[in-house]
């Protein structure tokens, strides 16, 4: 049984001062009803102090960043190495988001390079995934994804893509209000889990959990989660807000 798997993206929002405010009227109301596994990836600058609150106060909770760098180190102005990240002792990694793809020019190529040097420093990725509204309506969607996964995984060992979380994240849902039906969601997160059986084994796929992401929200997780392939959520705007937050951990 895979265990249900809810994790805060809070994007660029919120000042380190801001961060630690969040995570302490999170903890004061913090229920988590449902037993999910519960992760907050906040900016790179408040990944430090966060990690301290949770840790001081033994906060059920892992501690995720949104990017980093395939290199251990080196020239590479701005970037976040692996190494640093484990330095921190965090526990997840966001690879591939829409957002790095679009505005920052990430690839296939470079999504599998980030997933395999997670995996090499004990750090936990969580793949992202999907297509836009162009590929969607001209009837090419699943084709589009399938093919994201095969190019992300290649060369990963199948002992690591047990551990390995993917986020089906379509871009015409992202910040924009609108949701893929549940019945569209988890068709998709199904053509996922079958093509990871492909790939390595039907074991394999079980193991792997499937995050759907884009607009979810309080009036959408209840549905979506009730969907037998969609393991939990990658959440964007709604988990900068305490209530919201906490209403979708215990949908």
């Amino acid at each position: 049984m895979r265990k249900p798997f809810i994790a805060g993206n809070w994007k660029m929002n919120l000042t380190h001062i801001e961060a630690t405010a969040f995570i302490q009227d999170f903890h004061y109301d913090f229920k988590n009803k449902n037993n999910c596994e519960i992760c907050i990836c906040p900016p790179f600058i408040a990944l430090r102090g966060i990690k301290n609150i949770i840790d001081a106060d033994k906060i059920n909770v892992k501690i995720g960043a949104q990017n980093m760098h395939w290199e251990k180190s080196g020239a590479f102005t701005g970037e976040i190495s692996p190494e640093m990240l484990k330095a921190l002792k965090i526990d997840y990694v966001i690879i591939g988001h829409s957002e790095r793809r679009q505005y920052f020019a990430e690839t296939n190529e470079t999504v599998n390079k980030k997933v395999r040097a997670a995996f090499a420093n004990d750090l936990l990725p969580i793949m992202c995934v999907g297509e836009d509204l162009k590929t969607r309506e001209a009837g090419n969607a699943e084709d589009f994804v399938l093919g994201q996964i095969t190019e992300c995984l290649e060369g990963l060992e199948e002992k690591l893509a047990a551990d390995l979380t993917v986020a089906y994240e379509p871009i015409w849902a992202i910040g924009t209000g609108r949701t893929a039906t549940s019945e569209d969601a988890n068709t998709m997160c199904s053509a996922i889990r079958k093509k990871i059986a492909g790939l390595y084994s039907f074991a394999t796929a079980e193991s792997v959990r499937i995050q759907y992401g884009g607009s979810v929200k309080p009036s959408n997780i209840t549905e979506l989660m009730s969907m037998p392939d969609i393991d939990g959520a990658l959440v964007g705007g709604a988990s900068i807000n305490v209530g919201d937050f906490l209403a979708i951990i215990n949908y």
